[in-house]
This record gives C-alpha cells, structure tokens and sequence, in this order.
C-alpha cells in the first residue's frame, strides 16, 4: 500500500512522468524493434503518470485511479 500511495502522489507521478519520457527518448535513440517496445512502454508510463491511473494497481487489488488510492488510504482499515 506505501509503494502505490507514493506512486499516486505528486513526486511518485513526477517519477512516472520524468520516467516514461526518459524511456520515450532512449526508445527512439536505439532506432530499433526494441527500441519501439521501449518507446511504448515509456509512453505507457509517462501517459499513466501524466493522468493520474497506477497501470498494476489491479493487480496488487488497489483501485485504478491515484484519487482513490489516497482516498483509501485515508479512509481507516477496519
């Protein structure tokens, strides 16, 4: 729960965004099909940060948007 409250903070999204872009302009400078991979999923990353989702929050059974994921964590575990 941490790892997703600070990815769905301001910093964690800045990370994500900062990330994927950097992943964007190294896909692109390897002018290659694994540079094509690499450029997507840092565009995957970079959209993710940029709208505010966690792609495996799914998957770690949290919810999708980074506004409920705070919301949650605030709210107290019973």
């Amino acid at each position: 729960m941490k790892f997703s409250l600070f990815m769905s903070s301001p910093a964690g999204r800045v990370l994500r965004v900062v990330a994927g872009a950097a992943l964007v302009v190294v896909g692109i400078a390897l002018q290659s099909v694994l540079g094509v991979v690499i450029s997507v999923v840092g565009a995957a990353v970079l959209l993710a940060g940029a709208f505010d989702v966690c792609l495996i929050a799914p998957i770690l059974r949290l919810p999708f948007t980074g506004k409920r994921i705070r919301a949650r964590a605030l709210t107290p575990q019973v």
